[in-house]
């Protein structure tokens, strides 16, 4: 029996990232080199593929579907259609330069609309498969995908070989949320007053003891005590030289294409509004931003959306109307790379910037 060389698997110790996307499809087209006891000439290889990522496993399941219309040989006895299905692992290695490898691997089944069993042995049966391939990025979701798959099929008495070598456009969707870290606790040091020392009397006398003054830094802001105007600061307030804030980042992250305000935001958003009404002399400039995530204008849109939305939560917890104003900037001034999914969300944001 013929061989076809076996495409050696490449699962090797790399650790697999996490995708960015959860879903992916290619469309793939190539040519499928046959073996020759199997009298059936070379021919065109047509299909789709479609994979699921982040499911918590070290591979990630791919089902493809495949079609080709292939000559018997000699050609006087017609042709044949061809159809596979296959269920693979598919594991994905970190990037080479530009590239994204990957090695494949699973069970399918082959059928065949006409056999020719007595002459050419062939029937429908089961296959194994392996493959290897990489990816070439075109845009952030849509990259070139070329692999060769090699294909093991028992036919009658015996195991004959194909190989496919296929391209196709693989395009990925449904982005996935990475979670966003919580900032770290602030640890307060104590503050320990000496005790006065002992004071021995030879003959009664009038002890006068000086005030001991601790001079600390209550709302973390920089500014000590003594010299801070502003003893309440929101948290992570940037401060001018008297300790009361001039811009505040509100921490309030939306979802994509969200303007709705999640709970986890609901308890900074009511330490900002209490600072507003313990300081009246204040008004306040709410600045939505978004993603560089779809078109422009679309995001100037939602950008305003949430600063609306924040606006109107201020109001509703007892900050009046006319110290507030909203706008939005859509995806200027982004505070990470827009190139992560921790980025993206971390510009998806709201500041508030503070007037006297």
């Amino acid at each position: 029996m013929k061989k076809l060389l076996l495409v050696p698997a490449l699962l090797a110790s790399s650790l697999l990232l996490a995708q960015d996307y959860n879903y992916e499809f290619t469309p793939v087209a190539g040519y499928n080199i046959t073996e020759g006891n199997l009298n059936l000439s070379n021919a065109g290889i047509y299909g789709g593929e479609f994979q699921l990522n982040n499911l918590g496993m070290p591979v990630s399941p791919e089902l493809s579907i495949l079609y080709s219309n292939v000559d018997f040989e000699p050609s006087r006895f017609g042709s044949t259609n061809i159809y596979r299905i296959a269920l693979n692992g598919v594991y994905e290695y970190g990037k080479v330069g530009f590239l994204t490898p990957f090695a494949k691997a699973g069970l399918g089944y082959e059928t065949m609309s006409e056999h020719q069993e007595g002459r050419t042995g062939n029937v429908d049966s089961a296959f194994f498969d392996a493959g290897v391939g990489a990816k070439m990025p075109i845009t952030k979701n849509i990259a070139l995908k070329l692999e060769a798959i090699y294909m093991l099929k028992p036919n009658d008495t015996r195991w004959d070989n194909n190989l496919a070598l296929l391209g196709g456009i693989n395009i990925a969707f449904g982005e996935h949320a990475q979670p966003i870290a919580a900032p770290a606790p602030v640890v307060e040091t104590p503050v320990v007053t000496p005790a006065p020392a002992p004071v021995v009397e030879e003959k009664p006398v009038v002890a006068e003891v000086a005030a001991v003054v601790v001079d600390g830094d209550d709302d973390h802001d920089g500014v000590k005590n003594s010299i801070d105007k502003c003893p309440n600061t929101p948290a992570g307030a940037k401060v001018d030289q008297d300790g009361c804030p001039v811009l505040v980042n509100l921490h309030v992250n939306f979802k994509i294409d969200s303007a709705k305000i999640g709970r986890e935001a609901d308890s900074r958003i009511t330490e900002f509004a209490d600072f507003m009404k313990l300081y009246p002399a204040y008004n306040v400039e709410i600045t939505g931003y978004t993603s560089n995530t779809g078109k422009a204008a679309h995001n100037q849109k939602l950008s305003e959306a949430r600063a609306k939305a924040v606006k109107a939560d201020l109001e509703k917890k007892g900050v009046d109307a006319k110290r507030i104003t909203a706008s939005g900037k859509g995806e200027a001034n982004p505070v990470a790379s827009n190139k992560t999914v921790e980025g993206r969300a971390a510009n998806r944001r709201i500041e508030a910037t503070l007037t006297k």
